[in-house]
């Protein structure tokens, strides 16, 4: 098999390259401080674009941190309680890829069909509804990666804020009657994978967490594999622009380490599924094992050889199947 990354027995040893702030934990600890005193003011609205008779939908805004309005679609089995065993249902989480949004209703009505709860968020600033309230001084450069990081507060990384949505949507989903909040799930591709991650760790409560090829881990590693196009292609065009000659490489890697995902796996409580493609050229193997390596939870990878960035055969369901699970 053509090989563009570690072999797999050095892929499970892999400790990552890209460096973790000395206050790293201060820093997050301080900004689940600010995420408690931001009042999340959830708001459903019903929406009729997908009727039925046994699931309701609805527009779900809420308050992340900043102010901004967050939107998520939110879907529920009706009157989750009647007839049933237990008097509250489990909840899943989805989120989304870089640039994306929450997607259509229809590909939802599996999960409350089966008795789930069922949330997926638009990330502020991207291609859904949420408003995005970020103000950072100096420059920034397309995308969400590089916003903040000439700022000198490194809590105006964008990252940072769209992390802490993650936990607020956890939070807000398990505030509601009808939901578990012990039984609650999350998963997502590529960006939605690292959010995965992210939501996993700054809420502890997730039970179950299912990231696929997850994006935003190591970019000291992307970057060294000269792999700094497509997704993480706003690394390259920062530093033609704002440092061609690198003299800031150092900084800049440092001050990444704040809303890389592999720092703060080690914080995930969550029985961990990923799915990873050996070929996978645009979030690499190893950035990717970075993160899970650090992971103390249980947890288990689900190895495709020959795939690269792209739909994996089965993951649908086993990632359905394993959230059974909650």
């Amino acid at each position: 098999m053509p090989l563009i990354d570690l072999p797999l027995a050095e892929l499970h040893r892999y400790a990552g390259r890209n460096p973790r702030p000395a206050d790293f934990d201060t820093y997050w600890t301080a900004a689940l401080r600010e995420l408690d005193a931001t009042d999340p003011r959830p708001e459903l609205r019903p929406n009729p674009t997908v009727a039925g008779r046994d699931i309701e939908c609805f527009d779900l805004w809420f308050t992340g941190v900043g102010g901004a309005r967050i939107y998520a679609k939110y879907l529920r089995p009706k009157n989750p309680a009647a007839g049933s065993v237990t008097p509250k249902n489990p909840a899943v989480l989805q989120f989304h890829g870089y640039s994306g949004n929450s997607g259509d209703w229809h590909d939802k009505l599996g999960w409350p069909a089966t008795g789930f709860c069922f949330a997926s968020m638009d990330c502020r600033g991207q291609g859904g509804r949420s408003e995005d309230t970020g103000q950072v001084k100096g420059t920034t450069l397309r995308g969400h990666i590089v916003r903040g990081l000439d700022d000198p507060d490194p809590r105006k990384l964008a990252f940072r804020q769209i992390f802490l949505d993650t936990a607020q949507l956890a939070r807000v989903v398990m505030s509601f009657a009808e939901v578990d909040a012990d039984r609650v799930g999350c998963f997502g591709n590529s960006q939605g994978g690292a959010l995965t991650l992210a939501c996993a760790a700054l809420e502890p409560r997730i039970r179950r967490a299912a990231p696929v090829f997850p994006f935003l881990c190591d970019y000291q590693r992307v970057w060294e594999m000269d792999q700094a196009k497509d997704a993480y292609e706003e690394l390259r065009l920062f530093f033609r622009v704002f440092d061609p000659r690198h003299e800031r490489e150092a900084e800049i890697f440092q001050k990444l380490g704040y809303i890389d995902c592999q720092h703060l796996a080690p914080r995930i409580k969550a029985e961990t599924l990923m799915f990873t493609g050996l070929m996978d050229t645009i979030c690499p193997a190893s950035s990717q094992f970075a993160a899970f390596n650090k992971i103390t939870a249980k947890k288990d990878v689900v190895i495709y050889p020959d795939f690269v960035h792209e739909n994996l055969p089965g993951q649908i369901d086993r990632t359905f199947n394993f959230m059974l699970g909650l």
